[in-house]
């Protein structure tokens, strides 16, 4: 495990004040490797970079927080990922602590939580905002299989429900996910028809439901 003083830090947030902060915040006791403002770019830099803790928002663009930090778990194990997130929702910090992350800390809180939170991390346990900072919580929380949430969607479907339910077309979907406008359709269809979901204003209304989107800008 690195040292606590110079552990690498990479942040992951849609709002780059937001990040920009949490870089100024945090440089002097870690080193920041980078700073991402989307999901997939999160995955990309963290399979790159191998940081030894990642800061996520639940709320991102193009791939949301959650799936990311769960595809990176599923590729690397033993990296540290804590979501930071203006969302107290019970249901997120339960979904997040089933999918093996290591904290869930509110962007409300002081700065020296958000420091506790990370040293915990590296120290191999868990925190959560609210709950008691001197407490190890479990790591025996269930965690989702590869596919275990959303319906069983496909890690293509989930991305493809995602943008589309942002507003983007097929094709600016297509594009960004380089596959053909064709190719889009036919995952549309089959996440549509295993979600039971008739028409794209209910795409929308499953992903806000489900946390793949959110209605804020937390």
């Amino acid at each position: 495990m690195a040292s606590t003083s110079r552990a690498r830090v990479l942040i992951a947030d849609d709002h780059v004040l937001v990040a920009e902060a949490l870089c100024q915040l945090l440089s002097h006791d870690f080193e920041i490797v980078a700073i991402v403002h989307d999901g997939r770019r999160l995955i990309e830099a963290a399979t790159k970079l191998l940081p030894d803790v990642i800061l996520v928002d639940v709320s991102m663009p193009v791939l949301n927080g959650l799936e990311a930090a769960k595809r990176i778990k599923r590729q690397l194990p033993n990296l540290k990922i804590l979501c930071v997130t203006i969302a107290s929702d019970p249901e997120l910090i339960d979904e997040s602590l089933r999918l093996g992350l290591d904290g869930y800390v509110i962007k409300t809180c002081a700065p020296t939580e958000l420091l506790t939170a990370i040293r915990f991390a590296l120290e191999g346990k868990r925190y959560v905002s609210g709950a008691n900072p001197a407490a190890e919580l479990s790591h025996n929380a269930s965690t989702t299989s590869a596919n275990g949430s959303h319906g069983d969607l496909t890690d293509r479907q989930l991305d493809i429900v995602q943008l589309l339910a942002e507003g983007r077309s097929m094709k600016e979907a297509a594009s960004v996910l380089n596959l053909t406008t064709r190719t889009v359709a036919f995952h549309k269809y089959r996440a549509m028809r295993r979600l039971n979901l008739r028409n794209d204003s209910q795409v929308v209304q499953y992903a806000v439901q489900h946390h793949i989107i959110a209605t804020d800008n937390g």
